[in-house]
């Protein structure tokens, strides 16, 4: 083996290993376990061949919902996180003064630990003395129980998910940093306003980043659990029974961990399904330069 060949290897060696034991191998293991009874009742895995995925679809009263609020909440999540951070990035790609400060503001949110950053909205949804409803009495609005209605809970667990995407907001502004400023100029050159330039040049030079973050939000938000453990515990009822709690409840407080495999593989195949499609459909609005389509 060359040199070269070798030290190759030896530097792709940490990431093989780390792919094969913390993502193949529990992947496969999941998989597995979905074909097993085990926990509650069951100590030792006992072999049931599909009796879990057949549960899941025929006779479990939450697996529904939970996908469809799942799908839900990273519609509006995944949305609201793309236009938030690229009309942010935007601002913040202009010579405005405190730029630099105004660029950790807005990112700051990210790196904030998680459950603090909820406990913190939890006091600003509260619906006696929360700031919203504070301001909205003071509007004359009646008050609204944010997140101990079944009606706003979802939308409101998404709008704190669209104030933590400043990760989205710092690889929005480097793109846009890369825009070739001849672009705009002639763009300018041939009478084309604002809109037209945003549309025209910003978007089509922007569309590997776009897709690059719309994958990772979504991949991200359908992953939700900590709002649903730190605020709701799954409710009102079970309207903010994400996928992923469900999995959790299953797993560590029924104590059935096969069934719970069983979720979290059907969970990972749904993803999987979503991300496809994304790849699928990514070269009709995708634009590299340089491409000849």
């Amino acid at each position: 083996m060359k040199a070269e060949s070798r030290a190759a290897w030896i530097c792709l060696a940490p990431s093989i290993v780390g792919l094969v034991f913390i993502t193949y191998l529990p992947l496969a293991s999941m998989f597995v376990l979905g074909f097993f009874k085990w926990g509650k009742g069951a100590p030792d895995p006992v072999f049931i061949d599909l009796e879990n995925y057949i549960r899941l679809f025929t006779a479990d009263p939450f697996f529904k919902d939970s996908i469809k609020v799942t799908i839900y909440f990273s519609f509006l999540a995944v949305t609201g996180s793309m236009i938030y951070s690229l009309f942010i990035a935007m601002l913040l790609n202009r010579r405005v003064p405190a730029r630099g400060f105004f660029r950790a503001v807005f990112y700051l949110p990210y790196v904030l630990p998680a459950m603090a950053v909820f406990l913190g909205w939890a006091w600003l949804y509260e619906a006696n003395f929360g700031l919203f409803n504070y301001i909205l009495t003071g509007l004359g609005i009646e008050k609204i129980r944010f997140i101990a209605d079944s009606r706003y809970v979802v939308l409101s667990l998404a709008l704190i998910a669209v104030w933590l995407s400043g990760n989205l907001i710092v690889i929005f502004l480097a793109g846009l940093q890369n825009v070739p400023k001849v672009y705009h100029d002639a763009a300018e050159i041939d009478g084309a306003n604002g809109w037209q330039r945003f549309r025209h040049v910003t978007v089509p030079c922007m569309s590997p980043i776009i897709f690059y973050n719309l994958m990772m939000a979504l991949i991200t938000n359908m992953q939700v659990v900590i709002p649903a453990l730190a605020l709701t515990n799954g409710g009102p009822g079970n309207s903010s029974t994400f996928m992923t709690y469900l999995m959790y409840r299953y797993a560590f407080i029924s104590n059935q961990l096969g069934y719970a495999c069983g979720i979290a593989f059907v969970f990972f195949a749904l993803i999987s399904v979503f991300t496809i499609i994304l790849f699928a459909t990514s070269k009709s609005w995708i634009f590299y330069e340089g491409d000849s389509h």
